[in-house]
């Protein structure tokens, strides 16, 4: 019988990143050949048997209860994100041999993209779904980023443009953040769509080609995608801060609409009007479908 993968690595990854000295178990970590907890560690911090959490990490096709998979997420201080996440995988049934059917192609209701254009000249807007990709992008958005549209379907994609693109490092003042918390919400979404051969092809695709991605995808970090800042460096208004906000759309919950704010009269709210002003003749009219 085939392990579970994907939750062996999540449990060691979490449990090797915990200082005993930290953790209510008494003594001191001394010296040790590994960094984190040992095993033993965690099943006493969750009230399971050793053996039974062994089990666990090893991925086995254990039948485990809510409890003691709360008891476990307590132990390994994971965060919501995290608990969810190891909720997710806990039950994926291992990879087994069968006929896939194709990925279903995500499109975009018409109502989400009349909004999308109509926030074309005020402020950037784009819906991104499975794996990152890019499936609507307004004007202004298209702008800022990069010219979704005139890429090929298959390169309309975060993960591609934030690793792949020598000017994405150049566009993200923040570029290593940014980088890192894509490759977490990407890894979310893997947990989600465990079988998907499509995630699949992308991460083999990053992690040839990306040294960074290799490394950070070997972390099994986990974010979603919420609010914050990003900045940029742009080359025709130079640099500008936004605030973004993330909703999951209502319909399909593997759609997430992403709108990025400036402050009120801040030098970055002129930037945008700017880069609006100046990009309204030269990218095309209509449709914000990408």
């Amino acid at each position: 019988m085939e392990n579970n993968a994907e939750l062996k690595e999540f449990l060691r990854s979490r449990r090797a990143r915990l200082n005993v000295d930290d953790m209510p178990i008494g003594g001191t970590g001394g010296v040790r050949r590994v960094p984190g907890l040992r095993r033993e560690e965690v099943a006493r911090l969750a009230g399971v048997s050793v053996d039974y959490y062994s089990r666990l990490e090893q991925g086995r096709d254990l039948n485990v209860s809510d409890e003691v998979l709360d008891a476990v997420a307590r132990a390994l201080r994971l965060d919501d994100t995290e608990r969810s996440y190891l909720f997710q995988v806990a039950r994926a049934h291992p990879r087994r041999a069968r006929r896939r059917s194709p990925a279903r192609v995500q499109r975009v209701r018409p109502g989400i993209r009349r909004m999308l254009e109509t926030l074309d000249d005020v402020t950037p807007a784009f819906v991104f779904g499975r794996r990152m990709d890019i499936l609507a992008a307004n004007r202004l958005a298209r702008a800022l980023i990069t010219d979704f549209e005139a890429l090929p379907p298959r390169e309309r994609n975060l993960m591609r443009f934030t690793f792949l693109n020598e000017s994405a490092r150049e566009l993200f003042l923040d570029w290593e953040e940014i980088a890192r918390d894509n490759v977490g919400v990407l890894r979310l979404d893997a947990g989600r769509h465990p079988d998907d051969p499509l995630l699949a092809e992308l991460v083999g695709e990053l992690s040839i080609k990306s040294p960074e991605f290799r490394g950070w995808w070997a972390d099994h970090n986990v974010r979603e995608r919420s609010f914050g800042t990003k900045r940029y460096h742009h080359p025709l208004v130079g640099d500008l801060a936004v605030e973004y906000e993330s909703l999951t759309l209502s319909g399909d919950p593997d759609q997430t609409l992403c709108v990025y704010t400036a402050a009120a009269g801040s030098a970055s709210e002129a930037s945008l009007r700017l880069l609006a002003s100046w990009t309204g003749s030269s990218v095309a009219e209509g449709s914000a479908s990408v």
